[in-house]
């Protein structure tokens, strides 16, 4: 096995595992709180502490984020992917419900999904390892 692809495999498995602290964090507060304050509430409040987590793990352990990278590129850029995920993901509960899938199972449908689909952008745009700048030298 190459090095690369090594790399590449210890990654997804970080990845997973700090994907499986956001799913189930956000899971049973989504489940438990849904048919208290509606589905809406659940899924802002068990997403909100679930992408808190990580984003903080993801950056620091999974993608180790450079130090030379700005944190408001890194958070401006999960924000924006994270608003445009949360209605993704309502949307998807909301389908699955109307066609009389519990809410319960249905999240487990939709982190199916958003499982291979934040890889992706993680790695390739959030978090994309920036190439470490090289000085320069000026002869005169």
């Amino acid at each position: 096995m190459s090095k690369i692809s090594k790399k590449v495999l210890i990654q997804f498995a970080e990845y997973m595992v700090t994907g499986g602290a956001w799913f189930w964090s956000g899971y049973f507060i989504i489940v438990l709180t849904t048919p208290h304050i509606g589905l809406w509430w659940a899924n802002l409040l068990g997403n909100s502490v679930g992408l808190s987590l990580n984003f903080l793990l993801q950056g620091k352990w999974v993608f180790k984020d450079s130090k030379n990278r700005k944190m408001t590129d890194v958070s401006s850029k999960y924000v924006a992917f994270t608003a445009f995920n949360f209605l993704l993901n309502y949307i998807i509960l909301r389908i699955l419900v109307h066609f009389g899938i519990k809410v319960a199972i249905g999240q487990f449908i939709a982190a199916a999904f958003f499982t291979v689909w934040n890889y992706f952008f993680y790695r390739f745009w959030i978090f994309k390892e920036t190439s470490s700048q090289r000085r320069i030298r000026h002869y005169v």
